[in-house]
């Protein structure tokens, strides 16, 4: 039971990482309802290891758009050599305004993550984060309806506005904020796109929720039993195909739709939340 109950916490991650709704913010609803029969510690482990299934999906999607080094000379790139190896400078340059962004959440996050699980991790905080971020999205893209994106694309990105980019996703170490959502937001208040938005955002993911991964693991310590293996590989390799699917998903609607029915979801979701928790007392 416990394996297929990983299926079902990989299909959650894996739609809701990427989608602006809070992965952690569902999973640990769904912690109510799906109890696997492990320890806490590696539940909280569990919850956040899973996303680098989520991470992958991301790594083979934009594969591209991601690695920086080639020896095809013929395709117009504008290239920099080191050592003698050939790398894309538009795609370093990517990179290193990730790496501005995703400070502010590792400043915050890193020596707070026990503060965060301690106190935020319950159906009180993530209802309210739910309702109020899915209220700012339907207002904020009231708001800019009818403005054009000061930014249309990740190379037109200044180091300044990746900064604010990422003070934005350390408002995700809140459970039921959602770390997409919060970088999307924010990236969209400042004047970004929402297909440049969802990309950086996407990018940004990476070293980010690796970091969270690797964290959660050191401190789980790497003493597994066969059963721990088996529900971690099969709920991360769920998350990846499922988020295959998701990413595309996003990526495709963005380019026709504002992000105002997430925020509707939102409001449902977390208003289902409380009435529940309050019904079951």
């Amino acid at each position: 039971m416990d394996i297929i109950k990983s299926i079902i916490l990989g299909i959650i991650e894996g739609i809701t990482e990427w989608l602006p709704i809070s992965s952690t913010g569902h999973l640990i609803l769904a912690d109510e309802f799906i109890k696997l029969n492990m320890s806490d510690d590696f539940m909280e482990m569990f919850n956040v290891v899973i996303q680098l299934g989520a991470i992958l999906a991301v790594v083979v999607i934009f594969w591209k758009k991601l690695w920086p080094f080639t020896l095809d000379k013929s395709k117009g790139y504008n290239y920099i050599t080191k050592s003698g190896g050939i790398i894309k400078k538009d795609i370093m340059d990517m990179w290193f305004k990730v790496i501005v962004a995703m400070l502010p959440a590792a400043i915050v996050g890193i020596p707070l993550d026990n503060y965060f699980e301690a106190h935020f991790h319950n159906w009180q905080v993530v209802s309210a984060a739910l309702i109020v971020y899915g209220i700012l999205f339907i207002v904020i893209e009231r708001r800019n309806k009818n403005r054009k994106p000061k930014v249309n694309s990740i190379s037109e990105l200044t180091y300044k506005t990746a900064l604010l980019i990422g003070c934005f996703q350390a408002l995700s170490l809140i459970p039921g904020t959602s770390r997409s959502g919060s970088t999307i937001l924010g990236a969209i208040i400042i004047g970004v796109s929402r297909v440049a938005a969802a990309e950086f955002s996407f990018f940004l993911a990476i070293p980010v929720m690796a970091g969270a991964s690797l964290i959660k693991l050191l401190k789980f310590g790497f003493a597994f039993t066969g059963m721990e293996i088996a529900v971690l590989a099969v709920g991360t390799l769920t998350s990846f195909i499922v988020s295959v699917f998701a990413v595309k998903f996003l990526m495709n609607y963005v380019r026709r739709h504002d992000f105002s029915a997430f925020g509707y979801y939102r409001i449902i979701l977390g208003a289902a939340v409380i009435l529940y928790f309050l019904i079951a007392g």
